[in-house]
Formats: C-alpha cells, sequence, structure tokens
C-alpha cells in the first residue's frame, strides 16, 4: 500500500515533457492575444536583410486567437518548418549510417589503443575527438551510448566514471556549447537571424578551443588527482575485474578511415559551398542525404541496408525535429496577432538602458534560463531567435552575436541541469548521481560562463559580422 502511494506521488512529481511545457506556452500565447495590445515596427531592408528600425513601434488593428486556430497553427508551424525540420531527420539519417559502420567507435578505440600508457593524451584525443562530434552536429544526443566506451577507458586507466562521462558527453558538450558547425543549432538561428549559414567561423573556431582546452585540463587535474591517490574520486574508482582486454578492441580499417575522410571534406565542401554559392539550409539538408548513401556505399551496405539504417537515424530525431514545428506555432500565433513586435517592444525598454555589452550578456542569461523549460537546441532556436534578432537590430549588437548568445546560453546548460534528457541518461549509463556529477561540473561550468562573458564581449566590441 505504501509502495502504491509512493509510486502515485512520483508520477505527480514528474517533470512535464518539452512538449507539454511548449503547448501549454502556445496556450498561454493565445491568451496573450486577449491581453496584449497588437503594434509593430517599420522595417528597412539593407543589403537584401530586413530589419527593425528602432522608435518606430506604434499600435496596430490585431485578432485574436479562437479554439481551431491553435490547432491550425501547430500544423501551418510543421509546414513553415519543413525545411529545418527535414535538416534534422536526414542529418539524423546520415549520421547513423556512419555509426553504423563501425568508423567512429574503431577511430576511437584506435586513438585509445595508441596512447596507452600516456594518461594526459588519452584524456585529451578522445576528449577533442567527442568535442568535434559536439561541434559538427555529429555526435550530441547520440553520445549516449558511447558513454558505455567512456567507462572501458576509465577503468583501462584505473579511473572512476566520472572521468567516463566527462570525456564522453562532458567533451561533447564542450564543443556543442559553440557549434561552428552544427546544422541543428548555430544553423538554424542563422538562419532564422537571415545571418550567412555558418558565418563567423573563424571566432567560433577560436572560442572552440579554448573552452575545449580548459575543459581538458579540468578533467586531466581531477584525474591526476584520483591517479596520485585513488581516494580523491568522488564515486570510487572502477573495478578492473568487471572488464576485459577485448572491450578495448575493434577494427578500424582503411574502410573506416576513407569513410571519415570522405565525411570530414564532405562537411568542409560544404563550408565552401555556403561562401562561394550562397548553399542554404535546403543545401544542407539535401547534402546529408548525399553524404548517408555515399557513406553506406563505402560502408558496404546494399541500399535495403543503406536506406533502412537512414531511416532509423531519422526516427530516432522526430522527437527533436517536431518540437521545431510546435515552438514555431508559438510564433506564428504571436504573428497572426500583431503582439510579438509589442513583447520585442517592451523587452528593448530596460535593454535600452543598458550598454551593448550588457545587452548581449543579459540575452546569454535568459537562453540559459530558457533552456531549463526547453532543453532541445533547435526548439529553443525557433522561439527565441525571432525575438532576439530584432533586439538585437534595436539595442545596437550584430546578429552574429544574438546568435552566439543563444548558442552559449543553450549549449552550457545542457551539462548541469537535470531537465536535459541526454545528460540524465548519460549519467544512468555510467551510474552516476546526478548531484555528483553537479558537483564535479559546477565549476568548470562557471569557467565556461567566464570565457562565454569575455567572447561575448569582444563579439560586441569588434561588432561581430557575418564574416
Amino acid at each position: 500500500m505504501q509502495s502504491d502511494q509512493n509510486k502515485k506521488r512520483k508520477q505527480k512529481l514528474e517533470m512535464p515533457d518539452t512538449y507539454v511545457i511548449l503547448f501549454i506556452v502556445l496556450l498561454m500565447a493565445v491568451i496573450a492575444t486577449y491581453i496584449v495590445p497588437a503594434g509593430s515596427f517599420e522595417r528597412e531592408t539593407i543589403d537584401g536583410v530586413e530589419r527593425v528600425i528602432p522608435g518606430t513601434y506604434s499600435g496596430v488593428e490585431g485578432d485574436t486567437i479562437g479554439f481551431m486556430d491553435i490547432f491550425l497553427a501547430l500544423q501551418e508551424g510543421m509546414v513553415q518548418s519543413g525545411g529545418l525540420i527535414f535538416l534534422v531527420l536526414f542529418a539524423g539519417g546520415a549520421f547513423e549510417v556512419i555509426e553504423r559502420s563501425g568508423a567512429i567507435k574503431g577511430g576511437i578505440l584506435r586513438a585509445v589503443n595508441k596512447t596507452r600508457g600516456k594518461e594526459f593524451w588519452l584524456i585529451a584525443i578522445v576528449s577533442i575527438l567527442f568535442a568535434l562530434g559536439g561541434a559538427v552536429g555529429a555526435v550530441a544526443n547520440s553520445v549516449i551510448p558511447f558513454v558505455a566506451i567512456g567507462i572501458i577507458i576509465a577503468r583501462a586507466l584505473k579511473l572512476d566514471a566520472i572521468v567516463a562521462v566527462a570525456i564522453t558527453f562532458g567533451a561533447t558538450f564542450a564543443g556543442f556549447n559553440v557549434g561552428f558547425l552544427n546544422p541543428y543549432t548555430v544553423g538554424i538561428a542563422q538562419s532564422i537571424a537571415d545571418v550567412p549559414l555558418f558565418s563567423g567561423m573563424l571566432f567560433r573556431v577560436i572560442v572552440f578551443i579554448v573552452i575545449v582546452g580548459v575543459t581538458i585540463a579540468y578533467t586531466w587535474r581531477y584525474a591526476k588527482k584520483i591517479l596520485d591517490d585513488p581516494s580523491k574520486s568522488m564515486v570510487g574508482i572502477l573495478d578492473e575485474s568487471q572488464g576485459s582486454e577485448d572491450e578495448l578492441k575493434a577494427p578500424f580499417t582503411t574502410r573506416h578511415k576513407l569513410i571519415l575522410s570522405f565525411v570530414g571534406l564532405a562537411l568542409l565542401f560544404f563550408v565552401f559551398a555556403t561562401i562561394q554559392f550562397k548553399w542554404t539550409i535546403n543545401h544542407m539538408a539535401a547534402f546529408f542525404i548525399i553524404i548517408g548513401l555515399v557513406s553506406g556505399a563505402m560502408a558496404g551496405m546494399n541500399y535495403n541496408k543503406t536506406a533502412l539504417t537512414f531511416l532509423d537515424g531519422c526516427a530516432k530525431l522526430v522527437y527533436g525535429a517536431l518540437i521545431i514545428g510546435v515552438a514555431r506555432a508559438i510564433l506564428i500565433v504571436m504573428e497572426d496577432a500583431q503582439i510579438l513586435d509589442t513583447v520585442v517592444n517592451a523587452l528593448s525598454i530596460p535593454l535600452e538602458e543598458l550598454t551593448p555589452v550588457f545587452a548581449a550578456l543579459g540575452m546569454f542569461v535568459a537562453n540559459a534560463l530558457l533552456n531549463f523549460l526547453v532543453p532541445s537546441g533547435s526548439g529553443q532556436a525557433m522561439i527565441s531567435m525571432p525575438i532576439l534578432t530584432p533586439l538585437a537590430d534595436m539595442v545596437g549588437i550584430t546578429r552574429q552575436v544574438a546568435v552566439q548568445a543563444y548558442q552559449f546560453g543553450d549549449g552550457f546548460t545542457n551539462s548541469i541541469f537535470p531537465t536535459s534528457g541526454p545528460l540524465m541518461a548519460s549519467l544512468a549509463v555510467a551510474g552516476v548521481a546526478w548531484i555528483k556529477w553537479a558537483k564535479w561540473m559546477l565549476p568548470l561550468f562557471l569557467i565556461w560562463v567566464l570565457i562565454a562573458i569575455i567572447m561575448l564581449t569582444i563579439g560586441v566590441l569588434i561588432n561581430w559580422g557575418p564574416v
């Protein structure tokens, strides 16, 4: 009887799903159409980019939203976000084909075997590989099964499960924080902000090097303490008897090397094409189909297996992809009722009293807090960037800075907020309690925040633009 009561209590305390939260926000937006006055800014087009003209807000006639309009907005949100939704799905399909080929696992374990006896270099190389995976969107939510590889590595080094999570999940999101070639976050945010796709990459790569370098140093400092004194471990050393040498054996063939080389060159070509040929989000979605098909052929998969593997990858990202459409529905309601500019105007009033630097930092903090409720990078981009874009125009910061403020706000908190699904799943795989991870992660998180403050400040001061 007591057990049943405990189960009921747990059910009552269960955190609402992201879709439930977004639907509640949608209903709040509908209610707001009856309360918030409609208004609009005048806009001008400069170099093909439509911008808000500060100080031109005025009231207009608006429409309230009816019951059926709520569900029509959901449908229309999916339609309007079709290009972004299929980008996420097709990227998931392509990366699934690459992962199933064994190339990623083989490459990681080859790096492990090559650096045996050199603990620092092993931690550094594995962390860099996962960070690069996070930065290009190849590994994010899909990092969860790789935590098991982190456990194998940590066990072989006589380290603990926190190190295992740090060099896999932690490193992935250190790279994800910047996302210099991440189609799910930076790509979507830049598309909404009308900034050239993957522009500003040089500055982002510099930030990536700084954040990943600090993350490796922080992880190694903890690992070195354990190597010198195992009692310093926060969760206890992993039991060597539970593992075997065979765990670190996986083929890394010439075929695997060719697949990874092809993928790397393909992503570099896409960066070139966005600059030279002005490729867009739609081009990238189509390009991921090509990457998936060619990778499948190189892996020796027949046409049926390639197709089914690609579709499996798409299926894994349906949850995250459709969030984009739901988030877009919220904006459709606000746009149809013409209250979005009213919200932007209300937010701009306190921000206009701040310097551009503090306005950018305010955007960063706001996105970090939003991520507690909407722990989806693409979904959060759909909600925040339509608001941040005109705000950036009005407070005197570039849209590129606004994109990075969003990216930092989304990325950092994924590594510590308990509402982050990938974090909690990764900790479950490693058997690490969230409170232990949070205690270990908090100092690094604060260092990341300090780096973000410095980098956003520099971005504002140099008027960081599309270049």
